[in-house]
């Protein structure tokens, strides 16, 4: 029986030194294991901050691609105003209107964004237009205005030949901005809805800051004056809801023009 029972024990100890061998090389693995875990999630960690960091360059790089877009533009929309002695600020403030039109159109803020942006360039055409016509001071022959009339098709061909989306949404400015809504604009006489709701919004904008400024050929016209005719070519010139657009939010759009006041008016 004393036997037994110290063979019992003998396998028991030979059982717990099993077991304390088993389990002192278990947490030797794990705490390998963890080592290597450790490792591999700096290593990830790294190529983790490291991608983080190229998206950031990257995205940095595209905004900087961006802004200069908009400023060669916005630039060239002013070379194009310069060259027909246009007023200082013409450009800033269609933009601007433009971009309030979109909004309480419907379009969405990045749409109406870029529109701000593409506006400027609604006369880019007239950089191709002889000087002796673009700033004659007297009324256009019909050969001339024949001529004059030819800076929306220039303007777009000038423009449309880039896939860039603003560049692609200024050709549709200036090749549109002319039209008008009962189909007697040009240079394709479309009418309505035919008319691309940027065309249609830049017209009443530009139109807006040409009346309400002095040009080589006429004084700036009174604001009774203009709303009058705004009034009269609802449906005629302009879209109508565009013209219920502006009187609905006249002071949004006379705020605008005091702030970007020319300092010759």
């Amino acid at each position: 029986m004393i036997i037994h029972e110290n063979r019992l024990i003998h396998e028991i100890e030979i059982l717990q030194e099993s077991f304390a061998k088993t389990t002192t090389k278990l947490i030797k693995d794990v705490k390998r294991q963890d080592k290597i875990m450790a490792r591999s999630d700096k290593r990830q960690q790294q190529e983790y901050d490291e991608l983080q960091r190229k998206f950031a360059e990257v995205e940095a790089l595209q905004k900087e691609i961006e802004d200069t877009q908009k400023e060669v533009v916005f630039t060239m929309g002013a070379i194009g105003e310069s060259r027909s002695k246009e007023t200082g600020n013409h450009v800033k403030r269609v933009a601007e209107y433009s971009k309030i039109f979109a909004l309480h159109y419907g379009l969405e803020e990045k749409e109406a964004e870029m529109l701000k942006q593409a506006s400027p360039m609604h006369d880019i055409g007239k950089i191709a237009i002889p000087d002796a016509i673009l700033n004659k001071p007297g009324r256009f022959n019909e050969n001339e205005r024949k001529i004059m009339d030819t800076h929306a098709q220039l303007g777009y061909d000038m423009l449309n030949v880039s896939d860039r989306p603003i560049l692609k949404m200024a050709a549709i400015v200036a090749y549109e901005h002319h039209e008008k809504w009962n189909g007697t604009g040009y240079p394709n006489q479309r009418k309505g809805e035919e008319i691309h709701i940027y065309g249609r919004i830049t017209a009443l904008a530009d139109v807006f800051d040409a009346l309400g400024s002095s040009r080589i050929y006429k004084e700036a016209w009174s604001d009774e004056r203009i709303f009058k005719i705004f009034k009269e070519e609802r449906g005629e010139h302009f879209d109508p809801k565009l013209i219920d657009i502006f009187f609905d939010n006249l002071d949004e759009f006379l705020s605008v023009r005091d702030n970007l006041r020319d300092v010759t008016d």
